[in-house]
């Protein structure tokens, strides 16, 4: 693998589950120096209800900003139809729906089974096609390594589940460790078998830090051919419905093991970390995280690749 897509989440992933609410022009902010730092692939917004998640309550101003931006990919999320139809009505680029292998966190998240889950994301693909709109339709396979609620996640659970979003119509599985439950071990596993299953349609993968380990997972994912990796800047986020969850991978972090191993992102670190600061003093009262913010790069480390 010689080149990388580093997905942000921060927008979406990141701010759902912290108690401060970004401003409008904060966010646009962000999104203006991610670019200028070499972002090209952006997760930033979910259309839910503003009383259940007043962070996304601006989703369309955001969208649309973002959308000014030549070469800049826009991914949105949306939990059911009527979300499905907002995100379609905003000009986002893709589309992704959380589809949970686990069934307590499915309740918990979107209020229905997996397999209720499945037929809503067959609608909304149809939906998609009715309207005619160019637009990706991404099967996110939450707990696909296991969750809190649950706790194990059995394998053949997940490719199960795969097979159906698949026939339903989707474009692209990413499988998503929202409860920071994957090990190396497991996800070289877990790879090999939904690749067995989805074929090039697994292209992307999102690991939580709860536990330390979304770095060593995401190096394992490289290693098996995934092309995309989501991340959030300052590593802030994780699942409202996941109790006990915390942290994405962290962009900054996760870009600098990308490039010390060769592989090109695009993104120029140093400029990631000026966005980082303007993430910081839009969210003062938020812990962000990461190892280079804290100690800085190499000496002679090229910020660029």
């Amino acid at each position: 693998m010689n080149t990388m897509v580093l997905n942000e989440v921060g927008m979406r992933d990141g701010l759902q589950s912290l108690r401060s609410i970004m401003p409008t022009s904060a966010k646009r902010k962000w999104i203006d120096t991610a670019y200028e730092a070499g972002v090209r692939s952006m997760e930033v917004a979910s259309f839910v209800p503003a009383k259940l998640l007043p962070q996304m309550a601006d989703a369309d101003e955001v969208v649309a900003h973002a959308l000014t931006f030549p070469g800049l990919t826009v991914t949105v999320l949306a939990p059911n139809l009527r979300g499905a139809q907002n995100a379609l009505a905003s000009g986002a680029h893709r589309i992704v729906v959380p589809v949970s292998v686990s069934a307590a966190h499915s309740q918990s998240n979107v209020r229905c089974s997996p397999e209720h889950m499945v037929e809503a994301f067959a609608r909304m693909c149809e939906l998609r096609n009715q309207a005619g709109h160019p637009v990706k339709m991404i099967a996110g396979m939450s707990t696909a390594f296991g969750c809190t609620l649950q706790g194990h996640v059995p394998l053949e659970d997940l490719l199960a589940l795969t097979r159906k979003v698949l026939e339903a119509g989707c474009d692209m599985v990413s499988l998503a460790d929202t409860s920071g439950y994957a090990t190396p071990g497991q996800v070289a596993q877990t790879l090999q078998a939904v690749r067995a299953v989805a074929g090039n349609k697994l292209q992307s993968a999102h690991f939580h830090d709860t536990r330390g380990l979304a770095l060593a997972n995401a190096l394992v994912a490289v290693q098996h051919g995934i092309g995309e990796l989501d991340a959030s800047l300052g590593g802030i986020g994780g699942c409202p419905f996941a109790p006990g969850v915390s942290g994405n991978a962290v962009s900054e972090d996760l870009v600098f093991m990308l490039q010390g191993m060769g592989v090109r992102t695009g993104i120029d670190i140093e400029r990631l970390l000026v966005c980082r600061a303007v993430v910081q003093a839009a969210l003062p009262d938020e812990r962000l995280y990461g190892h280079i913010a804290r100690v800085g790069l190499p000496r002679q480390f090229p910020s660029l690749a």
